[in-house]
């Protein structure tokens, strides 16, 4: 099949959802990926970093928009501004360092000098340009949307479309989770970045329960030998399907979710019920769990804190680049067809104890961090996928799997087993929807 890319192509002969069926073209194409970033990263909402990153009047950092640059930074009073990082004058970036603290970012090419508001405050012999010239003209730009919702920023370089409450639509409550575990209701970004990258396309990045059995088998035999279990045992998602109204509606052990707009997530909630108390009395053997397990009380009531513990990892990806999942907030950026870069930030709770942070950490060490058991197994399989889908012969790649089986609910949202390919349709149903519009919008 030969892939022909243009403004009117609406890509439902590559992405047939109904069917299960995309073609590889979608993960490979370079045409395609372009139109991604003009349609997608350049238009729609994007996650672009949380307020915690900018704690202090000065901080800055950079963030990405698709291919651009964007300084994230606190003004002196307070206020959190997006700005291209891009000198008014002839083009060259104002900020190098990926984050610091500064009241102004000079170009260090004519000397072009901008407050951290964006304003410019200064530039040499700025009576050669004109009487006409207005320095109150040539600020820095502002990214022309930029939204918030409960710390976490979120931009789109187009100045029309939906709003972001619309975007985000069923995953705010799941965020709310996230936070929850914070007595405060709070979460910082504190604890530094960790990046990769991997040779792949961006959207392999995602909710999938179907391979840790296999993938992650190493981490489960050493999970399952520390807690006393039979190696190789696995909750036998087969039997969801046999009856999952019936299931659902007693309340099924793990679940995979399609919340609309592209976001999916994975819910073990259920599932973590029956070890609750264990989790308890684990958290109330040490001093700063007990005070942590208080601190929760004082807050939701003691008899709701093992629900918020269970409900604190929503397992989340609110598309098209953010992931909350365990202790961490994760970004995906796409750099080509075949490159993403992915940067990850243990998230700290506000008022805590200081070991309950620590502890998060080590458990992200343990399974994200470079030298772990677990993310290097998903990079190394998604680098195996970007070789096997330059095969022209057949070119198709299956996602069917509880196609037959899922719910649909009067809210919009879809149901499946927590090892269906929900929430990777649901990120493919919003590609399609957004890569079929006009692309002379996005520019």
């Amino acid at each position: 099949m030969t892939v022909e890319v243009n403004s009117a192509n609406d890509f439902s002969d590559l992405v047939r959802i109904d069917e299960g069926l995309i073609h590889s073209s979608v993960y490979t194409s370079e045409a395609i990926f372009e139109l991604e970033l003009a349609r997608i990263f350049h238009r729609w909402w994007v996650y672009v970093g949380h307020e915690s990153e900018v704690a202090q009047p000065g901080d800055y950092c950079l963030k990405w928009i698709g291919r651009q640059s964007v300084i994230m930074t606190r003004s002196e009073d307070g206020t959190i501004h997006l700005l291209m990082n891009r000198c008014r004058h002839r083009g060259a970036t104002v900020c190098q360092a990926d984050k610091g603290s500064s009241h102004f970012f000079k170009c260090q090419y004519h000397g072009w000098t901008y407050s951290n508001d964006g304003e410019l405050i200064g530039l040499p012999h700025a009576a050669a340009f004109g009487a006409s010239f207005d320095k109150g003209s040539y600020g820095l730009t502002r990214v022309p949307r930029v939204g918030e919702y409960r710390g976490f920023l979120f931009a789109s370089l187009s100045p029309t479309g939906v709003s972001l409450d619309e975007h985000l639509g069923h995953s705010t409550r799941f965020i709310d989770d996230f936070l929850a575990a914070s007595p405060e209701g709070r979460i910082r970004l504190s604890a530094g970045i960790q990046r990769t990258q991997f040779k792949g396309n961006w959207k392999l990045v995602g909710q999938d329960a179907y391979h840790p059995a296999v993938t992650h088998r190493s981490v489960q035999e050493i999970s399952q030998r520390r807690a006393g279990t039979r190696p190789g045992s696995t909750t036998a998602s087969s039997d969801l399907h046999k009856d999952l109204n019936k299931i659902y509606a007693q309340g099924s052990p793990s679940l995979s979710w399609d919340l609309g707009g592209g976001h999916g997530r994975l819910d073990n909630y259920p599932s973590k019920l029956p070890r609750t108390p264990a989790l308890l009395e684990k958290i109330r053997s040490t001093e700063h769990g007990r005070i942590y397990l208080e601190l929760l009380a004082e807050v939701h009531g003691e008899e709701h804190v093992g629900e918020v513990l269970n409900r604190s990892d929503p397992h989340m990806s609110i598309w098209p680049n953010l992931m909350i999942t365990s202790s961490q907030v994760r970004n995906t950026r796409p750099l080509a067809a075949g490159l993403t870069a992915v940067d990850m930030w243990p998230a700290f709770l506000d008022g805590v104890p200081a070991e309950v942070n620590s502890e998060r950490l080590r458990g992200h060490e343990a399974f994200f961090g470079a030298a772990s058991l677990g993310s290097p197994d998903d990079y190394e399989v998604f680098e195996r996928i970007h070789v096997g889908l330059q095969a022209t012969v057949d070119p198709w790649v299956l996602m069917s799997r509880g196609l037959e089986t899922e719910q649909r609910h009067p809210d919009g949202t879809i149901v499946g087993a927590i090892t269906d390919e929900v929430s990777q349709r649901a990120q493919l149903r919003q590609w399609l929807k957004v890569m079929s519009l006009n692309v002379e919008a996005a520019l």
